[in-house]
């Protein structure tokens, strides 16, 4: 009978730091990789990570090829946001429901704010710029999706961000494009 004992504990030990482990997965991602632990502005660190990993990523695909690089960046975007409702949920506590460490949401915003753009470096600030002020701003209703619970208040506001920014600039983008810029 003890050896029963002894194996389900230890079944249970197994368990539980697997569990472990995945929470501080969930939470490395929260943290944006680590971008959520800069001392100063982490959504702004995390925004500026968001970019340069799609940077980076339109990089390695051919620039012949947009529709693989938007592709891409939308396979990023829907992985992204339920991911980003369990890490930042990992996160969150009754005391501080958004903490400022938290930004899988910004990645997720910014790459929302950069979808169906060129990516090029101006196009890419004109999202970074305008992705920050909508998030900062909360115009409605991302005000009231923050207050949506844990993980997905962290979440909603910043995918509201990054679809006023996205539309705003491919917007822009087919005036200017109509009118020969």
């Amino acid at each position: 009978m003890k050896r029963a004992g002894e194996a389900n504990e230890k079944i249970l030990s197994i368990h539980v730091n697997k569990g472990k482990k995945m929470n501080d997965i969930g939470r490395f991602i929260g943290n944006g990789l680590g971008s959520g632990l800069a001392p100063i502005a982490p959504g702004t660190a995390g925004s500026i990570a968001a970019v340069a990993i799609y940077g980076l990523l339109t990089l390695l695909i051919p620039s012949d090829n947009p529709a693989l690089q938007q592709g891409l960046l939308l396979a990023l975007i829907i992985a992204g946001f339920p991911l980003g409702v369990w890490a930042c949920g990992l996160l969150s506590t009754a005391a501080n429901p958004d903490p400022g460490r938290a930004v899988w949401d910004e990645f997720v915003g910014m790459w929302l704010a950069c979808l169906l753009l060129p990516p090029t470096w101006y196009w890419l600030m004109a999202a970074f710029i305008l992705f920050r002020l909508f998030d900062i701003t909360k115009p409605w209703p991302a005000g009231r999706l923050e207050k949506l619970p844990g993980g997905w208040g962290i979440m909603g506001d910043d995918v509201a961000a990054g679809l006023y920014a996205a539309a705003l600039l491919n917007a822009a983008r087919l005036i200017i494009g109509r009118f020969g810029g």
